[in-house]
């Protein structure tokens, strides 16, 4: 019985982001008008988000936060369906030839925009644990004629990748919603190469607030209540053996929690080259 909370918060994680997929599928399936813009959806949308819009994802998440070039290169229902409070491929610097793994991928908007990045000679990697995102990831990745990338179905806490095989892991806004953060970050720190970095856009609290604090600000699903502070990030990374941690907040979402960018670095085979750990907190 004492597992049933949660199973029933996975459960709820898991419907959450099915609607988004469904929903995000039917955005790009409709159009709303006959005024089209250059990337052929319509400039009016609906409430229901149509043609051109997003799924609503909350005030500082979601779709905005990429710039124009990026939103008009990617299908519509990959764009729909960004819910996430960053953009990890501005903050991971990927370099051609790189193997990405993106945590919680989604529609695939990260992964498409990863794939372009890293090129022919590289790959990257989605997971979710949700197969209606799974399904959309890939007709948007067909869709877009991105060929180097694989979406895997899957959960962050058991990641199915071999030991050191992943150059770069990013997410958005997705760890806060795991409900064993140790876990993930021991599977990210086993998953990456020596050496190999995170370039994670994530919700973090002010030290200050308590867990029973954060849940009264939002919900688990709404990437607030399971949030932890920028102290219990950077312990968490650093006990399971990453190095040069950076934990700055970029935005607010809500009362004393913030949109955070987290970088951080698994120690090089020489072990050296390494900077001591650090964070920023409000």
């Amino acid at each position: 019985m004492a597992s049933e909370p949660t199973s029933d918060l996975v459960a709820e994680v898991r419907d959450h982001y099915a609607r988004a997929a469904t929903l995000g599928a039917r955005v790009a399936d409709r159009c709303c008008g006959e005024t089209t813009t250059a990337s052929g959806c319509c400039e009016d949308t609906t409430a229901s988000g149509c043609c051109g819009g997003s799924v609503d994802a909350g005030e500082g998440f979601g779709l905005g936060l990429y710039d124009l070039t990026a939103r008009d290169a990617l299908p519509q229902a990959a764009a729909a369906t960004s819910l996430g409070c960053g953009v990890p491929t501005e903050v991971a610097d990927l370099h051609p030839g790189e193997v990405v793994l993106d945590l919680g991928s989604g529609g695939g908007i990260d992964v498409l925009l990863s794939a372009r990045r890293v090129g022919p000679t590289g790959w990257a990697y989605g997971l979710d644990m949700t197969l209606e995102m799974l399904e959309l990831a890939r007709r948007n990745a067909a869709e877009a004629s991105v060929d180097n990338v694989t979406f895997i179905e899957g959960r962050i806490e058991d990641i199915p990748l071999e030991d050191a095989t992943v150059d770069v892991i990013i997410s958005n806004c997705v760890i806060n919603l795991s409900l064993d953060k140790p876990a993930v970050m021991r599977e990210m720190a086993r998953v990456l190469r020596p050496g190999g970095r995170l370039g994670i856009s994530d919700v973090v609290a002010a030290d200050h607030l308590a867990p029973e604090q954060r849940a009264a600000r939002g919900s688990h699903v709404g990437c607030i209540a399971g949030a932890l502070s920028f102290t219990e990030y950077r312990a968490l990374l650093a006990a399971a053996g990453f190095e040069a941690v950076e934990v700055v907040p970029t935005h607010a979402v809500a009362e004393d929690l913030f949109a955070a960018i987290v970088r951080a670095r698994t120690p090089s085979r020489d072990g050296g080259g390494q900077s001591p750990a650090e964070t920023s907190s409000p």
